[in-house]
């Protein structure tokens, strides 16, 4: 038989079973956790931080990757929450190519919408130097744009659950990148151009080959 445990989230009491993260027990009570690195049943790693909430620890935790308790106080939406996840933003797009004119996710992106949400406007606010890669196009169906990356590692773990994983983490602190192997090329790797990496990044990190621009001159020729 199941057991149940009961908490309280945001002032909202919710039944869950017994093992039920955070994050999921707050979906079940309609409370909307921001999220960027989880992915339901296949990347729930507490690394980008969105998720944080107040449990009545030390700190702020990550909610996709912490037990729910019974009698469990839960805070999602505090001055000092939001205050954190909005500085995290601005870390993030330190790093960032913000080029979201002529961004093919533009729109549809995960992260433009955190930054709407959270009053992000501009994302200068720790301005500095920045990495720059090369985009990696010469895979006749997937583009690979390291700029974009914000290392949520979802692509990853998407591929890894294809049985592919021909990417993943290379380096180390702010030289951390999504790669290959050997930093070798999507074409030099027995990808198999399933679209599962694409279909996961919540970015424009990841898109299809667009070859609209050669339907065009062919049109023109």
């Amino acid at each position: 038989m199941e057991n149940f445990i009961t908490l309280t989230i945001d002032g909202v009491k919710v039944e869950v079973p017994a093992g039920t993260t955070v994050l999921e027990a707050a979906k079940k009570a309609g409370i909307n956790i921001p999220t960027l690195c989880y992915l339901k049943d296949v990347n729930a790693i507490g690394a980008c931080r969105m998720c944080v909430v107040n449990a009545g620890g030390r700190g702020l935790q990550a909610a996709c990757v912490l037990p729910a308790t019974d009698g469990m106080n839960v805070k999602t939406n505090t001055p000092e929450i939001r205050a954190y996840r909005k500085t995290l933003l601005e870390l993030v797009l330190s790093n960032h190519d913000k080029k979201c004119l002529t961004c093919p996710r533009s729109t549809n992106c995960e992260l433009q919408q955190l930054c709407r949400d959270l009053g992000v406007e501009n994302g200068d606010a720790f301005a500095g130097a920045q990495n720059e890669y090369a985009i990696d196009d010469a895979s006749p169906s997937i583009v690979r744009d390291n700029n974009k990356c914000i290392l949520c590692r979802r692509c990853v773990a998407a591929c890894k659950q294809q049985l592919v994983s021909v990417i993943g983490a290379n380096d180390r602190g702010i030289d951390t990148h999504i790669a290959c192997a050997f930093e070798l090329g999507l074409d030099d790797v027995p990808c198999v151009s399933c679209g599962q990496c694409i279909n996961v990044c919540p970015t424009g990190a990841l898109t299809e080959r667009d070859d609209t621009a050669k339907v065009w001159a062919a049109l023109a020729d």
